[in-house]
């Protein structure tokens, strides 16, 4: 029985959505660190890489973990949200962790939240959050199992954030830009200044080239800490990046000074080569910078990673990829890579938008790769109303088809049937990680073979 999808864990996620679901966060950080104390302080078990940024997060974190992992560590990488299965936000040595074992890791977390969800409504103030809970049970799992480092997503933010109870070796980011601007702030300034809380004294700080607004705010930040900053683009860069079959081949200057040999990378897109840049040096700055990370490592590593969601194939009979881009920044990257990558004649777009996202400047940007559009919803209470939708669609989109479905499953099936009335047509789906997702998991039930 695959143990992403065991009885265990699925009842550890029933109880965790329970709780306050994650799209709302609660700026705070001090019962988070009571319900780890009482939990014996996990995150204080083993070093910790924490990633922080507004796109890239995950394949970032994925990259590190990948070449933490090549090194002959035992990793445990946190991420989220997840697509499919719950335990693939837990991996421990590159695999979703066992049902079993997540489950023995939330019952001792049962006394600790019981204590702390009475304090809290002694206090006023309402109990753990889904996402609160989710990290301390993430820093426990990963105690027991033990990990010798763990490589850990910030949520939302940073400052505040639940998974910043840990004091990161390095912290890691990726570019800042405008999202959660409701919860985060209304300005780049602003979001970066709340990002840059994960940095603490002790920390290396490994940043992506970012808008001055916000490099302002880790320099700021380092030199509060008294923390080393290095940035890409000036102390380490991608000197090379070449379109090669199933992916890019990438050379890499890192924090030495001293190129590396080209590596191949089985995934599209700068942005990705970016992403990659980013992971070796903050591995380099993870074992000390004052080396190179062995040949084989970084062949290794980066030959065997992976991104979930990202440009993901999930049919070849259409053509049909999946990308959990949900902001402009996200789509810019996306109809970059597509464009270099691929050499499609017609690409229609299956998407689905949350409420709180921009739709019109994610739509917006996707336009220049689409040829049609099926507005659909995504499984959640968040999901944009589909007539609305479609007239933003309409309008950031014009004189371009744009069609209406009322499950992902009727948009598959719409979609699929005009991409196979002429050659060289596919089909991406786009807008949610929770709509990639769902194609994925409707790809594996109607077994396409591929997802």
């Amino acid at each position: 029985m695959n143990p992403a999808n065991s009885g265990a864990a699925a009842r550890v996620y029933e109880q965790l959505l329970a709780r306050v679901g994650e799209a709302n966060p609660r700026p705070r950080i001090e019962p988070v660190r009571r319900l780890a104390e009482l939990a014996g302080s996990p995150q204080l078990s083993y070093p910790v890489i924490q990633i922080a940024g507004t796109n890239g997060k995950t394949s970032t974190s994925r990259a590190i973990e990948s070449l933490l992992r090549a090194h002959g560590l035992r990793t445990g990488l946190f991420t989220s949200p997840h697509l499919v299965d719950f335990t693939e936000r837990f991996q421990i040595d590159g695999a979703p962790i066992d049902g079993e074992a997540l489950a023995s890791a939330w019952e001792e977390l049962r006394l600790p939240l019981e204590v702390v969800d009475a304090e809290l409504e002694a206090a006023g103030q309402g109990p753990i959050t889904f996402f609160e809970a989710l990290a301390v049970l993430a820093f426990a799992a990963f105690a027991d199992a033990p990990v010798e480092v763990a490589v850990i997503e910030v949520g939302m933010g940073g400052e505040w954030d639940a998974t910043n109870i840990a004091d990161a070796r390095v912290a890691v980011f990726t570019p800042i830009d405008l999202d959660h601007t409701a919860i985060l702030g209304p300005d780049i300034e602003t979001i970066a200044r709340t990002k840059a809380g994960i940095v603490k004294p002790g920390s290396a700080i490994v940043s992506a080239e970012q808008d001055p607004a916000a490099l302002a705010e880790l320099e700021a930040a380092a030199e509060r800490t008294g923390s080393p900053l290095a940035v890409q683009g000036r102390d380490f860069r991608l000197t090379e990046d070449r379109v090669a079959v199933g992916g890019r081949q990438v050379e890499v200057v890192g924090l030495t000074g001293r190129p590396y040999d080209p590596a191949f990378v089985p995934l599209f897109g700068r942005h990705q080569a970016e992403n990659v840049t980013l992971a070796v040096a903050a591995v380099e700055a993870f074992f000390g910078a004052e080396r190179p990370l062995p040949e084989e490592v970084l062949d290794e590593g980066l030959g065997q990673l992976t991104s979930p969601g990202r440009l993901q194939l999930i049919g070849a009979d259409p053509v049909i990829y999946v990308d959990a881009a949900h902001n402009p920044h996200g789509a810019e990257a996306l109809v970059r890579a597509v464009t270099e990558s691929f050499g499609f004649e017609e690409l229609g777009l299956v998407v689905g938008v949350l409420e709180e996202k921009d739709a019109h400047g994610l739509l917006r940007a996707l336009a220049p790769i689409a040829h049609r559009v099926t507005i659909t919803r995504v499984d959640s209470p968040r999901s944009t109303d589909i007539a609305e939708l479609r007239e933003i669609a309409e309008d950031a989109i014009p004189d371009t088809p744009v069609e209406v479905a009322e499950s992902l499953p009727e948009a598959l099936d719409e979609a699929r049937a005009w991409a196979v009335r002429a050659e060289g047509r596919a089909v991406l789906v786009v807008g949610s990680v929770l709509l990639a997702g769902e194609a994925i998991a409707h790809a594996r039930a109607e077994e396409w073979g591929i997802a």
